[in-house]
């Protein structure tokens, strides 16, 4: 196990890994609470700016937009509140991409595996195949 000091109070913990790897299971439990207010916040001030969401709930505007990369958050289409799309530049409300350079990204590895290629043919195997002795043959 691995041991290192908590980015928020500075303690030392027992480093687990995980979403917030570099925070200790308090600060962790702190943050999740500020999650829930800001998600209360959020659905009772729909036309709230970010830097207004950030100074009521006392959280920073990075971590609300992190929380917003991550899906946690969503905005209503409505909202003025937006954050770029990480390929584009576009405004969106949720995520990373927007919905274009999701399908782009999307039909881009389906073309990275060749959805046209042949399957390569294999000998049909048997019960008694599956008895057979199997030797490593050294050289």
């Amino acid at each position: 196990m691995d041991v290192r000091n908590c980015r928020g109070c500075g303690r030392l913990y027992n480093y687990i890994g995980g979403s917030y790897r570099h925070l200790c299971p308090d600060c962790i439990r702190k943050l999740e609470d500020k999650f829930d207010v800001v998600k209360e916040y959020i659905e009772e001030n729909k036309n709230a700016t970010m830097s207004q969401i950030s100074e009521d709930c006392d959280v920073s505007v990075r971590q609300i937009e992190q929380w917003v990369r991550d899906e946690r958050l969503c905005f209503a289409d409505d909202s003025p509140i937006g954050i770029e799309c990480e390929n584009c530049g576009k405004m969106i409300k949720s995520g990373k991409y927007c919905d274009s350079c999701k399908s782009t990204l999307a039909s881009q590895l389906g073309s990275m595996y060749g959805t046209n290629a042949e399957m390569p043919v294999s000998r049909k195997s048997t019960a008694k195949d599956s008895e057979r002795m199997r030797y490593l043959h050294r050289q």
